[in-house]
């Protein structure tokens, strides 16, 4: 039985051992090469999916949406949309009703993506709000995936430029395995919910008496 909190200890994800996607990633930067990864894509049934942003550090400042990853539970490709924008191809797999797109925090994904190019959401989970039902209150995928698995993603890539010339190894690892592990946790927590083979430990906040008299 897997034992789950309803908020998990962020000091404690430090010592926990790295979660890291070891399946093929696949950088896109051409509206050819964008069908053919779609056209892959549209196979599948279920998908994780994710987007990361070149970050600024000047306020009222901000950058277009660079990078949409979507991973299957084998290979995850980078559509670098600073280079191609949001093709006719990639803005149907959105729509696309069939297969089930996993992020987390996908209002804002979307909204960053609708900046680019309008277009009808399909049909998309938020992990969020999935967590709730087997009584989890974090909100990050960092804290979710410790919480469930008891691996960490490391963050340290998340600031960097997501619109270099080219990606490093070390960013295409860190956007593949954001976008798998939405496929990792969604098929456990429905796995969790549907068995009940869990058992949550409800963690309550500290409460500091206050003193006679103040």
């Amino acid at each position: 039985m897997r034992t789950i909190t309803n908020k998990y200890d962020k000091k404690e994800i430090s010592t926990l051992p790295r979660a890291l996607f070891e399946g093929r990633i696949v950088v896109i930067i051409s509206e050819r090469e964008a069908n053919a990864a779609v056209e892959f894509l549209m196979k599948e049934t279920i998908l994780g999916i994710d987007t990361e942003t070149r970050p600024t550090f000047k306020k009222g400042n901000s950058h277009n949406v660079a990078l949409l990853q979507v991973s299957t539970h084998n290979t995850c490709f980078l559509f670098r949309l600073n280079r191609i924008g949001i093709t006719d191809s990639i803005m149907n797999l959105l729509q696309d009703d069939r297969i089930v797109k996993v992020g987390l925090s996908l209002q804002d994904d979307l909204r960053v993506l609708k900046r680019r190019r309008l277009f009808t959401p399909g049909t998309f989970v938020d992990l969020q709000n999935l967590v709730k039902d087997i009584g989890i209150q974090d909100m990050s995928l960092q804290k979710i995936y410790a919480n469930v698995f008891g691996e960490k993603i490391a963050k340290n890539q998340q600031l960097s430029n997501w619109e270099a010339d080219s990606l490093s190894d070390a960013q295409q690892k860190y956007a593949a395995t954001d976008a798998w592990a939405c496929i990792k946790l969604y098929e456990e927590i429905i796995r969790l919910k549907e068995t009940g083979d869990y058992q949550l430990l409800i963690k309550t906040e500290d409460v500091v008496p206050i003193s006679e008299g103040y």
